[in-house]
């Protein structure tokens, strides 16, 4: 049995330009900005388009001034770990990789992290506890949608709890590998087995991702 289109929508976390070799002083992961051309592969297939950007604030209380001092604990509710700054509005690490549509293009898109205390990883919750709702799965609950397709930066991080956060919320997803870069490769590994153990699809080529988002 196939499913119909309709009910398919793709899932863009986070492309932005932070974390790319484009920005190198910011989040660069190896290759983010070569993952534009799979997105769009991926919206290809799907009837709506959803889409997040991180949006932050540089004097947030858990930036970081040097990458050295990046990954340790902040003590903070919703904030757990320290960056470097990074996405800032208004600049151009803010923005989207130039392959993709404009936010205003996507069917729904989300700006988190707007609040300096709150650095969430997954698009669908502006908290860690998973408490104040995005409205994203409200979306696309309402827009019928029951398969989504999800790709972005970084996959061990934001993508990952993304996708993570769309299966409790009883979404089937797959993730399109050549459409994430992690932070490591480790860690990418790690996102890669935590999914499939939560349910999750894995595809590794657009033809893979053609027959699982239609079977």
């Amino acid at each position: 049995m196939t499913i119909s289109k309709n009910t398919i929508a793709s899932f863009d976390v986070d492309p932005q330009k932070s974390f790319t070799p484009l920005c190198p002083t910011e989040l660069p992961v190896a290759g983010g900005d070569q993952i534009g051309a799979e997105l769009n592969y991926m919206a290809s297939l799907a009837s709506r388009r959803v889409g997040s950007k991180d949006a932050h604030t540089p004097q947030a209380p858990w930036v970081v001034k040097q990458h050295s001092e990046m990954l340790q604990p902040t003590g903070l509710a919703h904030a757990d770990v320290t960056w470097v700054s990074h996405c800032v509005p208004g600049t151009e690490g803010f923005t989207l990789l130039d392959e993709l549509p404009t936010p205003y293009d996507y069917d729904y898109f989300i700006w988190k992290g707007v609040e300096p205390d709150l650095h969430p990883y997954g698009a669908c919750y502006h908290d860690l506890h998973d408490k104040l709702s995005t409205g994203v799965i409200e979306y696309l609950n309402a827009q019928g949608i029951t398969r989504v397709l999800v790709g972005g930066l970084a996959l061990d991080y934001c993508v990952k709890t993304t996708a993570l956060q769309l299966l409790k919320a009883g979404f089937e997803v797959i993730l399109h590998l050549p459409a994430c870069r992690g932070i490591s490769e480790e860690g990418g590994v790690q996102a890669v087995n935590d999914l499939l153990q939560a349910g999750a699809a894995i595809s590794s080529t657009r033809e893979e991702l053609a027959a699982l988002a239609t079977r």
